[in-house]
This record gives structure tokens, C-alpha cells and sequence, in this order.
């Protein structure tokens, strides 16, 4: 199976930066694309940021210019930099990623999630 963990949420001023990590673990083969989603008060799921094992990155509209995603496939780790933080990016943070094991094949797994609470 595999395991996805985020961790680095917290409570953060208007304008103030934070950093989020995911770390995957658990027997797969390769994981190719990871990504960043959150979810906020109210709100439907929506992606943040993702990221291909070959660094290709895509961010929503959103969060251009602000926020940066890398990864580390050796360590099959993710990091999202978030800066110039507002209130409405106050959400729950999920990563995910896709990854190839034996038994399931090709499959998307979720983080049980960080919360990102922007507020003065």
C-alpha cells in the first residue's frame, strides 16, 4: 500500500508564508505526477499545484506568482512555498499522488490533509 503524509499547516498573518510538505511511503514502483489540492469553508475541492516526476509544474490561477511546488523523486517528498498568503487561502490541503504498485496498478492516493488558516 501506499501512504501519503502532509505535514507544516498552521495559522499564518495576511502576507506571511508557509511551507508544506508531503512525504510518500509504502511499496510502489514509480509515482508520477503529485499534486497540491485544498478545500475551503464551503467550497468544493480544487487544485492547487502539480507536479510531474519530471518537474513540469501547473498551478491555478489562483495561486501564480505566490505559491511554488518542487519535489525531490529520490525521496519521494513534495514541498509547496506558499507566500503572499490571503485569507481566502484558508483551506484544508491535501496531497495526492499517483503511483504504480504491484497489486493495484496505477492508482491516486490522499493525504489526510493540513489545515491553512490565513487570518490576522
Amino acid at each position: 500500500q501506499v501512504q501519503v503524509v502532509e505535514s507544516g499547516g498552521g495559522l499564518v498573518q495576511p502576507g506571511g508564508s508557509l511551507r508544506l510538505s508531503c512525504a510518500a511511503s509504502g511499496s510502489f514502483f514509480s509515482i508520477s505526477t503529485m499534486g497540491w489540492y485544498r478545500q475551503g469553508p464551503g467550497k468544493q475541492r480544487e487544485l492547487v499545484a502539480t507536479i510531474t516526476s519530471g518537474g513540469i509544474t501547473n498551478y491555478a490561477d489562483s495561486v501564480k506568482g505566490r505559491f511554488t511546488v518542487s519535489r525531490d523523486n529520490a525521496k519521494n517528498t513534495m514541498l509547496l512555498q506558499m507566500d503572499s498568503l490571503k485569507p481566502e487561502d484558508t483551506a484544508v490541503y491535501y496531497c495526492n499522488c499517483n503511483a504504480a504498485t504491484r497489486l493495484f496498478g496505477a492508482r491516486t492516493y490522499w493525504g489526510q490533509g493540513a489545515q491553512v488558516t490565513v487570518s490576522s
